[in-house]
């Protein structure tokens, strides 16, 4: 493991030295994959900081767990979502045997007990460079996070009883403290005499009810009545007087990061200044493309370096050209048009007003104070979505009718980008035939040939699902399951197939995989099999990393891989057996 306080022990001091940059916790680097891609592909940051983790498996908040009511600025109610202890321990010790990493690796750990966070720091120790103490969550369950950081005797009291029992571990020891205090100076200068080795701040500053403006109610939703930590760049104010009284009450020595609300070179710049070693990158990654990210936090960095060594170069392009322009997850309100049942769980809801969505897109269907979830688009004009009772919000929209109010954010994704061949055999199972519309009109204009294979889990008498409208693009054929799931995929044995043809797939994972066996057994290749992965992402901005596939999040890269980059970058989405 490396040596990190000599990395950033009285680092701000030097402005020789390189902007250190690090990612945050619960945002961005928050899967074995993705930490493996900021070390790999984003050299810019040289700290990766993974989510918080406590021993036992915690689901976190129901969604929304996520909201931006200003451009930049956002609320955050995850709940310390995470796979617990053996999981995460199982990830990183596969992942330390399989990568050497040039960046840092730091643990953040989340607890309500002493004994707790013993546990994780002596579990972790031997896969952290440095470990994290989350003492500053403003949105956690009753004794965790800012529970813990707002008391000073309590914080001073969890440090020196964790260092005493951690005393043969290596990884040094780092608290995030709360903005949320009085005196953050003075909760700093507590827990270092107490034994931290290093500081983490600021996390984000709140809770608050954060209000829809269209809609006018509250949008996340947790057992705190909606109440959420504020992050962006209305936090960075926060940060930069928080890293001032640390470094006022705590002196130089200390290693201190620094994070809040910075988007742009100029606010790292001013944190180091301020004090801070090392700069955390965390919202405003939400606000970038994560296909620029690196570009991006080049630019950061460079433009830090470049005024805290006063060498008057322009970084082109600026940081701030990263930057979306727009509010990206604003919800617009709509009204049931049109509400038709098929089958017994599943219906076809048509909304008033229309949306522009291609292949590999999708957008996110909220009911105030029930929840939302990302959803295919069955078509554009009228908007209409297909959904099948899962769950509770599933179920809520089964239970709307005419008249009723939904609200809508997105697009999110992108396009698909295919190689046009003559023929190409499409693939849906269940309600993954939404996504059929916009892929037989992207493929019709490529001059393409297509037969359409549907599977569902029941019977129904009549037509079936988008049958017209999917059958004026080609051959089209509807197998029910009748009592075994994914019966469509035995057509796969003897249909006749042309090498050159291309596949696509939608669908359960499972399906999809079961699915790519056979063709790639019947002689279709690798590069011409596409799959559409809809990960269940809890944002659609690359914040929450959920739609992770491999190092690639399907909010930005849009939903359809292929499968050869699957199996070199996720192979575990393809297994079935």
């Amino acid at each position: 493991m490396k040596d990190v306080l000599k990395v950033l022990s009285r680092r701000h001091l030097d402005r020789r030295k390189d902007v250190l940059l690090t990612t945050v916790s619960g945002v961005a680097s928050t899967k074995p994959a993705l930490l493996t891609y900021f070390d790999t592909k984003v050299p810019s940051i040289g700290i990766i900081t993974t989510k918080s983790f406590q021993v036992e498996v915690n689901p976190g908040n129901r969604e929304p767990v996520i909201c931006e009511t200003e451009r930049g600025n956002f609320g955050n109610s995850v709940g310390l979502r995470n796979p617990g202890l053996e999981q995460a321990l199982y990830e990183l010790r596969k992942l330390r045997s399989e990568h050497d990493f040039n960046a840092l690796l730091n643990v953040s750990l989340s607890a309500n007990s002493i004994e707790d966070f013993i546990t994780l720091v002596k579990a972790f120790d031997e896969v952290a460079d440095m470990v994290e103490l989350n003492f500053s969550c403003p949105h956690a369950s009753v004794g965790y996070g800012s529970s813990i950081g707002c008391d000073q005797s309590i914080a001073a009291q969890y440090v020196r009883s964790i260092k005493e029992a951690t005393t043969s571990c290596k990884a040094p020891l780092f608290v995030k403290l709360t903005p949320n205090v009085q005196d953050i100076g003075l909760i700093a200068k507590a827990v270092v005499e107490s034994g931290a080795d290093g500081l983490v701040a600021i996390n984000t500053v709140g809770p608050i009810v954060h209000i829809d403006p269209v809609s006018g109610t509250p949008i996340l939703q947790n057992k705190l009545g909606g109440k959420g930590g504020c992050s962006g760049r209305q936090v960075f104010p926060n940060a930069l007087e928080a890293v001032k009284a640390i470094r006022l009450a705590c002196g130089d020595d200390i290693p201190l990061i620094g994070m809040g609300g910075v988007s742009e070179g100029r606010e790292a710049a001013l944190l180091i200044e301020a004090g801070a070693d090392a700069v955390g990158i965390g919202s405003a990654l939400g606000t970038v493309d994560q296909r620029t990210w690196p570009a991006y936090l080049a630019s950061v960095k460079a433009e830090a370096q470049a005024l805290l060594q006063s060498t008057g170069k322009i970084v082109v392009p600026s940081s701030s050209s990263f930057l979306s322009a727009e509010r990206q997850m604003a919800y617009e309100k709509h009204v049931v048009t049109a509400f038709k049942q098929y089958g017994k769980d599943t219906v076809l809801i048509t909304l008033d007003g229309t949306l522009d969505c291609k292949a590999g897109q999708f957008a996110f269907l909220w009911l105030p104070m029930i929840g939302e979830k990302p959803f295919s688009v069955a078509h554009n004009d009228p908007l209409t979505f297909i959904i099948k009772k899962r769950g509770p919000f599933s179920e809520a929209l089964c239970n709307l009718s005419v008249g009723s109010e939904l609200f809508v954010r997105g697009l999110y994704g992108a396009q698909l980008e295919n190689k046009p061949t003559k023929q190409a055999l499409l693939i849906a199972g269940g309600t993954g035939v939404a996504v059929l519309p916009s892929l037989a009109s992207q493929l019709k204009e490529q001059g393409t040939q297509m037969t359409i294979l549907i599977g569902t889990s029941e019977e129904v008498s009549g037509k079936a699902l988008l049958e017209d409208e999917l059958g004026a693009f080609g051959s089209f054929t509807c197998i029910a399951d009748r009592g075994r799931p994914g019966r469509v995929l035995d057509l796969l044995d003897t249909i006749a197939l042309d090498p050159g043809m291309a596949c696509y797939l939608v669908g359960p994972e499972i399906f999809m995989a079961i699915a790519s066996r056979k063709l790639l057994g019947r002689g279709i290749t690798e590069e011409n099999l596409y799959l559409s992965m809809e990960r269940m992402t809890l944002c659609g901005i690359g914040m929450c990393g959920e739609c992770a596939c491999g190092d690639r999040l399907t909010c930005r890269w849009g939903t359809f891989m292929r499968y050869d980059f699957l199996k070199r970058e996720a192979s575990e989405l393809l297994a079935y057996d």
